[in-house]
């Protein structure tokens, strides 16, 4: 509705759309008086920065969110495992013990749910290729530096887990949050903002733990929801827009929201309480988002897909691993050539 010129004063986007919101001319700049860009480096996640651009900001989240491994822990009790994975050898291992096949070989009960188009893209991109000793970019975001042996030592870890381990399978029961909701997965990858569903799913009991390193590196992928103002907004409409967002960027909303959604505080200070810090759900998400990154990205759709696209040919196609991921890191780089 705002590209085509309708539509509210306040937007909500995801962070990865900044950029064709901006060049298209659809945010006005938050005005320095009310939202002084000192402060917010200051106050916020370092990472909330990629809303600056030219030294304001056009936009700031209520929470932000990191990755987290979600275990069942009734599934864990049944195939005798103690405690959930810290590795990524240990998550094989316990997938294994917690995969059921049928008769006929069916899949019944996934010892890992897996979803390219949920946040599994996330997780290999700035969680698995990072943790085997690569790096998805440049240092500058300018160019596609996946395609190297760490990117395809990681890769062929994830795809192993259908093709090899075969301890998940993808679509088992729609995607993966169905599947572990319902019970049928033992664990499953997830952002913060999945606590508050989960928590009402009668007969779940579940719980969090930060993502499985490996040989001792850990990284994660953290993201955020903004809140901008429109172009379209003037007058005492803007002032009301100024207001309503300055009230949910203040640490009593952003209380409020972790508690009824999940997601955490983008201020460093409110997520950072011992509260938060030492609570079993909250906590690994915390301590995730000392070691995440948020990609800095041109199209986020469109590199979404080149990621399941990749998947997608290891799996389905057979295609080597390698070539594959060649085959990716040169349509990504495209869309990165976009960049002004």
């Amino acid at each position: 509705a705002i590209p085509a010129g309708e539509g509210t004063e306040v937007v909500q986007l995801f962070y990865g759309w900044r950029g064709d919101y901006i060049k298209a001319g659809l945010l006005q700049p938050l005005p320095k008086d009310q939202f002084d860009p000192a402060a917010i480096d200051r106050d916020f996640f370092p990472f909330v920065q990629g809303m600056k651009v030219g030294g304001q900001y056009y936009a700031l989240p209520t929470a932000v969110r990191a990755l987290a491994l979600f275990w069942n822990k009734k599934l864990f009790q049944e195939a005798g495992i103690a405690a959930p994975p810290a590795t990524l050898a240990e998550l094989v291992a316990d997938a294994q013990k917690l995969t059921k096949r049928d008769a006929a070989g069916n899949l019944v009960q996934a010892g890992i749910s897996l979803d390219m188009s949920g946040q599994d893209h996330q997780w290999i991109r700035e969680g698995l290729i990072r943790e085997f000793g690569g790096a998805p970019y440049s240092d500058d975001g300018k160019k596609v530096t996946y395609d190297s042996p760490a990117g395809v030592a990681a890769v062929t870890w994830y795809t192993d887990l259908v093709t090899k381990q075969k301890v998940s399978a993808f679509g088992f029961m729609t995607d993966a949050v169905t599947a572990f909701r319902s019970g049928h997965a033992g664990m499953t990858i997830d952002g913060s903002f999945r606590l508050g569903a989960l928590d009402g799913q009668r007969g779940l009991e579940y719980g969090v733990a930060e993502l499985p390193a490996q040989d001792g590196h850990r990284s994660n992928f953290a993201s955020y929801w903004v809140n901008g103002i429109t172009a379209k907004a003037k007058g005492e409409k803007l002032a009301a827009a100024e207001k309503f967002l300055a009230f949910i960027t203040t640490p009593a909303a952003m209380q409020m929201w972790m508690e009824k959604v999940g997601e955490l505080p983008a201020r460093v200070a409110l997520a950072q309480t011992d509260a938060v810090k030492n609570d079993p759900k909250y906590g690994p998400f915390v301590r995730g988002l000392s070691y995440a990154v948020a990609t800095d990205f041109v199209d986020e759709t469109a590199q979404r897909k080149v990621m399941i696209d990749m998947v997608d040919r290891i799996t389905l196609k057979q295609t080597p691993v390698a070539a594959s991921l060649a085959t990716a890191a040169a349509e990504e780089q495209k869309i990165l050539d976009t960049r002004k």
